[in-house]
């Protein structure tokens, strides 16, 4: 069983769950920008959280499958077409051998994941799947996927698929919703102007082009420290607010170094960065103060009505 890449897209990566423990050796996690979307793909066709699948920038891929299979698409809203027959997204969905997937533009959000049942039988480099295209690790070499490659596939429990329901997108993708990014005070908080902290939370912010795995740059009212600052590299995490000598911030990604010696104006809440990962270069947004109890809280209610959702998609699985 095999998937082979007839067009690879704008920018598809093979993803998992991240690369751990390897941070005290300079190597990142990686992993999916939006992790949120991910588990529920692979959650809709029965596969572990950490099963390996595609994430899908902007422009999908052609993808032709060799033998029978299930799929999900879920994240940002794709054009998806199944032998030139539209196909549904945020569901299961089977596919018969020799059909082809062909996935257009990326019309809301930034990002898509397909999963497969029984994920992605890729190459792992450290215990990993992830694809780290800064580093170069990961399945073919560490770089995007190309016309011609082949994904093996991995080997799939029987599922129930009934073709009257599907996932309903919201809460977990809504790129419309408006609502402000919210950002912890970061430990250099104080180092930055008062003009600077009051633009950090006032100003309108737009995703650069320039932003990618590794970071999303903020193009705005550029930001000032008090004095200059000598820093030690610290380790850094996704959503870390770096502030370069530029004055424009850095909202760290999946891809992001382990350390990083830039001050550190803030933190996104663990909570919106899935969020943060839909928005795609020229797009505007907001940064709200949110306290670090309440970030905690909110993402820990995220997470058990995530583990609640999955465990019933489950039980509708089962055979």
């Amino acid at each position: 069983m095999s998937i082979t890449v007839l067009r690879p897209g704008l920018l598809t990566t093979v993803q998992d769950s991240g690369r751990t423990g390897h941070a005290g050796a300079g190597v990142g996690r990686s992993g999916p920008l939006d992790d949120v979307a991910a588990r529920l793909a692979n959650a809709l066709v029965g596969n572990a959280a950490t099963a390996a699948l595609l994430e899908i920038t902007l422009a999908g891929p052609r993808l032709r499958f060799a033998a029978a299979a299930t799929l999900a698409l879920t994240g940002g809203a794709v054009d998806a077409r199944l032998d030139d027959r539209p196909a549904a997204t945020w569901r299961p969905l089977a596919v018969a051998a020799g059909e082809v997937l062909d996935l257009g533009a990326v019309r809301l959000g930034a990002r898509a994941y397909l999963a497969v049942a029984g994920g992605l039988a890729v190459e792992r480099v450290l215990g990993s799947a992830a694809t780290d295209l800064n580093a170069g690790l990961g399945p073919f070499g560490g770089r995007a996927l190309a016309a011609g490659d082949v994904l093996a596939l991995g080997d799939a429990r029987p599922l129930r698929i009934d073709p009257r329901w599907s996932l309903d997108p919201q809460p977990w993708f809504d790129p419309r919703s408006g609502q402000p990014i919210r950002l912890v005070r970061g430990r250099h908080w104080d180092a930055l102007t008062d003009a600077a902290q009051t633009a950090l939370l006032a100003a309108e912010w737009r995703i650069a082009a320039a932003s990618n795995r590794v970071g999303f740059r903020l193009d705005g009212p550029p930001l000032a420290l008090r004095a200059p600052l000598e820093l030690v590299s610290e380790p850094v995490a996704p959503g870390t607010l770096q502030l370069p000598p530029g004055g424009q911030p850095i909202a760290l990604m999946a891809e992001h170094p382990t350390t990083g010696g830039y001050p550190r104006a803030g933190q996104v809440a663990g909570v919106d960065i899935a969020r943060l990962a839909q928005l795609r270069p020229g797009d505007r947004l907001h940064l709200q103060e949110i306290a670090i109890d309440e970030a905690q809280a909110r993402y820990l209610w995220r997470e058990r009505q995530l583990a609640a959702l999955i465990a019933a998609i489950g039980e509708r699985l089962r055979t």
